[in-house]
């Protein structure tokens, strides 16, 4: 009878020391921009966008490609710089034109388990770009977590003649 007790006992706390993992299922850092159109009427970008980054060995990476009347994207964020640089390029028939953002921001690690992936989140504090033919850029929300909902930069176009 002790036996069945102790081997009851056990099971019992055995099942009782186990942990249920809650990983977050969208674990996924990524900024979401928001196109609109700068004195002009419908906010459907009719351009094909391009976004592309360079790592620290100077090589390119691609984040977003031939996006066509996008009014919204994300992009990711990386972890260890403090500036992220993105080479944003519009291109409609013959027309041309490349555009440079700075993404100032800091970087905080978010830990949730021991058994789910590291991740950071960030706080945006500063964006600023190049006007060719991004009108403006502003920050819409600073903070960066797993939401994929939230809109963190709205970019005002340039109206072209």
């Amino acid at each position: 009878m002790k036996y069945v007790l102790f081997v009851l006992i056990a099971v019992v706390l055995g099942l009782c020391a186990c942990s249920s993992i809650d990983c977050p299922v969208q674990n996924t850092v990524r900024t979401l921009y928001v196109l609109k159109k700068s004195n002009q009427k419908g906010d459907t970008l009719k351009d094909t966008l391009n976004v592309v980054t360079f790592t620290l060995n100077r090589k390119d990476t691609t984040l977003l490609a031939g996006a066509i009347g996008k009014t919204s994207f994300s992009l990711p964020v990386s972890y260890a710089n403090p500036e992220d640089t993105l080479y944003f390029l519009f291109r409609n028939g013959t027309y041309r034109v490349t555009d440079t953002v700075w993404v100032k921001k800091e970087n905080y690690p978010h830990f949730e388990s021991v058994d789910c992936n590291a991740a950071f989140f960030h706080k945006i504090t500063a964006i600023r770009s190049s006007h060719y033919a991004i009108d403006s850029i502003c920050i819409k929300n600073p903070s960066v977590t797993y939401d994929p909902t939230t809109e963190h930069f709205y970019i005002y176009i340039k109206a072209r003649r």
